[in-house]
């Protein structure tokens, strides 16, 4: 049963602690922020129960999602391995892209992955360790637009939509057509999918779509004209977190309402969506690109000197662009038995221009995540709970 969520808990929180808040709590709308903070509690039977706060939600206010939307991929693109039932094609199998309309692209190898090629579960790994826009694209072009859309209408996630690949500049006609695609376990082919087309348009019921006062377009002239974000990807805060905790707890969930998963798929999600660049062989990074706390912006912002809790893992996933800043997390402590879902969005763009790369992540967007995050956690701390979680499944091995 939906249950009523709080609007004032958040506030609260915040404006006990105005050094940290007021900058962005003074103009909430112009800072576009919105969070979503789910407390966990278990039953005696150490079932979850969620209980949800939310500030300013608006699930038709739109804000740019950037790289929150390859979660939906990553699981999406599972889904379609075990439901095409082809003897021998699993995740690991090597995944070669072709090329067939304009301006796509081939992928025949990944120097990243050991045996130098790419697969399904090695794009994975590239998505949630740090973010990978090809890696992405990839599975964007194996699951198709088209499916894409209907499983996050089946999934009940009815505010949002993904039209098209990522730093590509890929909108229109091209982004309705995807790659053929051949999978193969060593020489052997398994799988051959033929290129696809999606004619769909996917219109949702959205405000806030034209943004600021101006933008550089691709020759970098300004164009002094709001910037329109009407037919960009949409993932609304409801959604990213209703997401997240059908993924973490498909328990809690009805069984015709669960991701068609194994039980190595969700392991593979889960340690890769808490382990940290600099816990990864294959793909392998170097600490000063991708440092330890590099994907982990609620509670550590982007600091790169910030000293790693060694109790407390974060499985999120977060996204950058256009001076937005989202993060859609779960967090666990396992010394002090906690968890909890925390997702937000902020963006802080002073001059009103997009696309100058002129946004105020450091000294407003990235402060703000860190201290919203913190100070949920020391509430986490703080309050009680009649029944201990039980979080073993949550204990990943990451080397």
């Amino acid at each position: 049963m939906a249950q009523k969520t709080d609007t004032m808990l958040l506030a609260q929180l915040m404006h006990k602690n105005p050094e940290l808040f007021t900058g962005v709590l003074n103009h909430p709308q112009k800072n576009q922020i919105q969070i979503l903070y789910t407390q966990i509690n278990r039953n005696t039977k150490n079932k979850p129960i969620f209980k949800t706060y939310s500030y300013n939600l608006d699930d038709h206010r739109y804000f740019y999602p950037a790289s929150t939307v390859k979660l939906a991929a990553v699981i999406f693109a599972l889904e379609k391995i075990n439901e095409l039932k082809i003897t021998g094609l699993t995740a690991k199998s090597a995944m070669i892209t072709d090329s067939s309309y304009d301006k796509q692209t081939k992928a025949l190898t990944d120097s990243t992955a050991k045996n130098g090629l790419p697969s399904i579960e090695h794009y994975i790994k590239k998505i949630l360790l740090t973010s990978d826009n090809d890696a992405f694209n990839r599975l964007f072009e194996f699951i198709g637009r088209a499916e894409i859309n209907s499983k996050l209408k089946k999934y009940g996630f009815i505010n949002s939509r993904i039209l098209n690949r990522l730093a590509i500049g890929d909108a229109g006609e091209t982004a309705k057509h995807t790659n053929p695609i051949k999978f193969y376990n060593q020489d052997k082919l398994i799988y051959s999918q033929t290129e696809q087309y999606d004619p769909k348009e996917y219109p949702l019921s959205l405000t806030n779509t034209l943004m600021g006062v101006g933008y550089l377009d691709s020759t970098d002239k300004l164009v002094n004209k709001p910037f329109n974000l009407e037919n960009k990807n949409a993932f609304s805060i409801s959604d990213q977190q209703a997401m997240m905790r059908k993924l973490i707890y498909p328990e809690a969930f009805p069984a015709k309402e669960r991701f068609n998963l194994t039980a190595d798929n969700y392991k593979l999600i889960y340690t890769y969506m808490s382990k940290l660049p600099t816990e990864s062989d294959y793909p392998a990074y170097k600490a000063n690109e991708f440092w330890p706390t590099y994907s982990k912006m609620l509670y550590y912002g982007r600091d790169k000197n910030a000293q790693i809790d060694p109790n407390i893992r974060i499985f999120n996933k977060y996204g950058d662009s256009y001076g937005f800043i989202i993060d859609n997390s779960y967090f666990v402590d396992f010394k002090n038995n906690i968890e909890f879902f925390l997702t937000a969005v902020v963006q802080s763009n002073d001059d009103g221009i997009f696309n100058d790369n002129n946004y105020e992540y450091d000294s407003v967007c990235y402060p703000f995540m860190k201290n919203l995050g913190q100070t949920i956690y020391k509430y986490e701390l703080e309050r009680k709970h009649k029944t201990p979680p039980d979080l073993k499944k949550f204990r990943m091995k990451y080397n």
